[in-house]
């Protein structure tokens, strides 16, 4: 046989992108969470854009921290924070092949955001009493309690469906049947929760 025969029945070599393989080393899922949170980042990132247009384009904004109390809101926060927090520690609990560890911080997580929606629903019960509603409040300009429904609201139902997300997770844990990269990826969506939630309170509350 020829050198140039040899050459044509000679099997290709498998490449990186040949199909059969997840691109860096990705999986699948992990991709499809990160595809689906950048979208929802460009969601996030238009309701805050359009928040801050509103604000501008207004002769006069009420001021939120003297409305809803920076203290409610900080603790919001600092639950929120400590339960990404405690995310991260059941992650590598996962990756270390320690149960015990993953479910601990897994339950730690879960009570943060139930506790931080429970948070959250006080406040927005100390709003409406005070007369607030999606197209009106007392302070005469309504695309502020619009905005703040709204904004408030996505982002809660995100804490909520998180909270869902993450109960199953733990269920599965106490089974045996959560992997390190299912951890993760759980993980990437719940820390995406803490940092839009930081945004924000940086933008509506603070600023």
């Amino acid at each position: 046989m020829s050198s140039l025969e040899a050459t044509e029945t000679r099997q290709p070599v498998a490449s990186e992108w040949s199909g059969g393989r997840a691109p860096f080393g990705v999986s699948t899922y992990k991709f499809g969470m990160w595809l689906f949170l950048m979208a929802d980042a460009m969601t996030f990132g238009g309701l805050l854009a359009g928040y801050g247009m509103a604000r501008l384009a207004s002769a006069t904004w009420p001021r939120a921290t003297e409305i809803f109390g920076i203290e409610l809101v900080g603790l919001m926060t600092l639950v929120l924070i400590a339960s990404s927090g405690a995310m991260a520690l059941a992650v590598d609990g996962a990756k270390q092949g320690d149960r015990t560890r993953l479910i601990r911080f897994l339950t730690l997580t879960v009570l943060g955001g139930a506790t931080f929606l429970g948070l959250q629903a006080y406040e927005w019960s100390r709003f409406t009493a005070g007369g607030a509603g999606l197209a009106s409040n007392p302070w005469g300009v309504p695309l502020f309690s619009g905005s703040f429904f709204v904004i408030t609201g996505f982002h809660g139902l995100h804490v909520l469906s998180g909270v869902i997300y993450l109960t199953v997770a733990l269920l599965m844990a106490r089974r045996g049947g959560l992997t390190a990269g299912g951890t993760e990826i759980a993980g990437l969506y719940w820390h995406f929760v803490d940092l839009v939630w930081v945004a924000i309170f940086t933008l509506f509350y603070l600023i």
